[in-house]
């Protein structure tokens, strides 16, 4: 009922930049997260950036500083400016929006298919 279709990934040398987008469709009667998730080989999903549509904003202690969230309600539309990058940020990025589809009671996790980011050093 909420397809999410991610793009902004690749491959970039450490130090460098790169800027993630989500777009959010479908049946959504209220959209109250978006954010990004991580995963790299071996290890657990991780939350990397959240956005309220109210503006609110998280993010993980490792991208402070390096990482902006921001928002396009008109769009539902998620963006992720990473800067600096390091190695360890390699991953799969995942877009997340928590939303209220139409003809649901409750507000569920949906889940973009993901794309990758390669950090060389």
């Amino acid at each position: 009922q909420v397809q999410l279709v991610e793009s902004g990934g690749g491959l970039v040398q450490a130090g460098g930049s790169l800027k993630l987008s989500c777009a959010a469709s479908g049946s959504i009667v209220n959209l109250n997260v978006m954010g990004w998730y991580r995963q790299a080989p071996g290890k657990q999903r991780e939350r990397v950036a959240t956005i309220t549509t109210g503006g609110s904003t998280y993010y993980a202690d490792s991208v402070k500083g390096r990482f902006t969230i921001s928002g396009d309600n008109a769009k539902n539309t998620v963006y992720l400016q990473m800067n600096s990058l390091k190695p360890e940020d390699t991953a799969v990025y995942y877009c997340l929006a928590h939303a209220l589809a139409s003809g649901t009671f409750a507000s569920t996790n949906y889940w973009g298919q993901g794309t990758q980011v390669t950090v060389s050093s």
